[in-house]
């Protein structure tokens, strides 16, 4: 049986890593870093109709792409409709969702059926006061359904611990897959340790889509508090990806198809940044399909690679 990783203990793992590093391999990090800082930036995206439905059968002309308002040249663009995929998946068991805990926990291995493909990886991850890894990353259907049928309730809401965790952990996979943060949350909250800006900046980093499924007990802005909501819009436009509003669960699955549809029907867009970005320096993405009322999901942004001064 995986022992769950923690946020907590994922911290104090980073933390003693870093201390016990010699100042040869930290010279060699600072060279690897150097050695990529020219790198190809990757944009995934998705494109949706007026309807919401995926399109898939523009082509690369179609695409105007931006970095800090200056034009750039798609270097490489590809459909990716088979791309295999990281995805943490991070279902909130907080006391304020515990009346929905078994109908969520149904639909969330129902997701995994949907979802996972063989060449995939997902984990399963549960936050309320922690934030705990329930498998580690597999394309084991089983293996991953148990997990997620083992959600319990719990105190409190971590949610941006939640975030920085799964973005960690993403980050520690190979590079050649698309990653992806799934969140089913009420979105309040309560007990995290890490602040808004470096759920945000782990998001980032990471180079994740973030999908949120936000379950509202209260339908009224009024009779809620909407912080976390917003917050999480916020991460959203930076990373790319979509929050939905399911009405009651019933509506779960639906929104899990069309998460899964997006997925699988997206675009890679990739150029060499001109003028490149000082090292540390956030650098804004703009995407644009002239001609046609799309909505695009992309990510908006990223951190210059390199040692900041």
């Amino acid at each position: 049986m995986i022992r769950p990783v923690t946020f907590c203990a994922a911290l104090a793992a980073a933390f003693l890593s870093c201390a016990s590093v010699g100042s040869a391999q930290t010279t060699g990090r600072r060279q690897n870093r150097i050695r990529v800082e020219t790198d190809v930036v990757t944009v995934p995206a998705t494109v949706l109709d007026s309807s919401g439905k995926p399109v898939a059968d523009l082509p690369e002309s179609a695409f105007k792409l931006y970095e800090n308002g200056v034009p750039q040249k798609i270097d490489r663009f590809e459909t990716q409709t088979n791309r295999p995929l990281e995805l943490a998946l991070m279902v909130d068991s907080s006391l304020s969702t515990t009346k929905d805990m078994r109908f969520e926990n149904e639909a969330t291995a129902r997701f995994i059926r949907l979802v996972v493909q063989p060449a995939d990886l997902l984990s399963v991850f549960e936050f309320s006061d922690d934030v705990y890894e329930l498998s580690g990353f597999s394309s084991n259907i089983r293996k991953l359904e148990a997990a997620a049928l083992t959600i319990s309730p719990g105190a409190g809401t971590s949610l941006y611990d939640a975030i920085v965790l799964g973005s960690q952990q993403l980050s520690d996979l190979p590079e050649d897959r698309r990653r992806v943060i799934v969140l089913v949350t009420d979105a309040g909250e309560t007990t995290s340790k890490s602040t808004f800006e470096t759920a945000r900046r782990a998001a980032i980093q990471s180079e994740a889509l973030l999908y949120t499924i936000l379950i509202r007990p209260v339908k009224t802005e009024s009779g809620r508090n909407t912080a976390g909501e917003h917050a999480i819009e916020t991460i959203i436009d930076s990373t790319g990806g979509a929050m939905y509003y399911p009405d009651d669960l019933s509506q779960l699955n639906d929104m899990f198809e069309k998460i899964s549809r997006e997925l699988r029907t997206q675009y890679l867009l990739s150029y060499y940044p001109t003028p490149e970005g000082k090292p540390g320096e956030y650098r804004s993405i703009e995407m644009d399909v002239p001609g046609g009322k799309y909505t695009l999901h992309y990510r908006k942004g990223y951190f210059a690679s390199g040692d900041e001064e």
